[in-house]
């Protein structure tokens, strides 16, 4: 067994029989008297184990405030490769949360799982870097409301928020009740149902200039009505009537293009002539001409007509700035 599980050996035997002898331990271990030091002195020193020597009883026992108690090592069911797929998982965290807010709570955590895999701090930052996330255009929040947020949505409490829309600076008062978190490039949502409007509605989070955690529960809804009623659009719009939008990409953007997922209820096919049709439905469509003109040149906009001439007047708009 690897040393994790020996780990969860040690803590199982010591609390099914109160007490284990060093002998007992490494036969039901079957490792060395320097490896199972080892281990222990790793388990008290590391993992805050308390594991204590009784000289009377001639074996380890936990201390007396956890003798009968429910204390658990943490993390210990993980094996070596899941510990750095959570290392790896911390730093994609990082890059998601850009000032801490989450990371100083969940670094006892990361600290416990460097510490299982028996590497200093310097080896732990090694691995880290190890995993690179490159991030553009993100936008700040303040940490003070992105917790409290965060709280609300955990917590099923309403909230009252001061919102300032992005389009016109216009800034509200409102009491809503949050849904969920969503994170969509490099910007944080509160999906909510704001009582005001008496509708969904979806915050950006660096829009919120002050949040207050209020007593009252949150409205509870179903998700999948939440779902039908916010992830009907593309990208992050929502709110309204779909309409379908039908893209063709020529053949030699196709190979890659076509790999690519731009909605969870797209249809697509290949023509004959290699290109790449594409039907997608949207709400609103800012998101889905900024994701077109990144294709300029090997897109064709084929319907419906509203968002073939946007497209053309993106174009043309550009052109006229150069």
């Amino acid at each position: 067994m690897d040393r994790t599980e020996r780990f969860y050996k040690i803590e199982h035997l010591i609390r099914s029989r109160g007490c284990v002898s060093f002998a007992e331990l490494i036969e039901a271990l079957e490792v060395s008297p320097a490896t199972l030091k080892r281990d222990l002195a790793y388990l008290r020193e590391r993992l805050d184990a308390p594991i204590e020597y009784d000289a009377g009883a001639n074996g380890y026992r936990f201390g007396q405030q956890w003798r009968g108690g429910k204390h658990e090592l943490p993390g210990v069911w993980f094996n070596e490769a899941e510990l750095h797929a959570l290392l790896t998982m911390q730093q994609m965290l990082a890059g998601l949360d850009e000032q801490g807010v989450v990371g100083r709570h969940l670094q006892p955590m990361f600290d416990k799982i460097t510490g299982m895999l028996g590497v200093d701090a310097a080896e732990a930052d090694e691995l880290r870097r190890r995993v690179r996330l490159i991030g553009t255009a993100r936008r700040r929040v303040a940490s003070d409301s992105f917790e409290t947020v965060g709280s609300a949505v955990v917590k099923r409490r309403r909230l009252a928020i001061r919102y300032r829309k992005k389009r016109d600076g216009a800034a509200s008062e409102r009491e809503v009740s949050p849904q969920r978190l969503v994170h969509h490039r490099h910007a944080w949502y509160l999906d909510a149902w704001c009582h005001a409007s008496d509708a969904y509605r979806r915050f950006a989070l660096d829009g919120i200039e002050a949040a207050t955690l209020l007593d009252a529960e949150a409205k509870a809804v179903p998700l999948a009505e939440l779902e039908a009623e916010l992830d009907q659009g593309y990208g992050i719009f929502a709110g309204g009537r779909p309409q379908q939008a039908e893209l063709v990409f020529s053949a030699e953007s196709a190979a890659w293009v076509s790999r690519e997922e731009w909605h969870p209820a797209q249809r697509s096919e290949f023509l004959p002539d290699g290109r790449w049709r594409l039907h997608l439905p949207y709400v609103d469509d800012t998101e889905l001409l900024m994701d077109l003109l990144r294709h300029a040149g090997q897109v064709e906009v084929v319907a419906p007509p509203a968002l073939r001439e946007a497209y053309a007047r993106r174009l043309r708009q550009a052109v006229q700035a150069l």
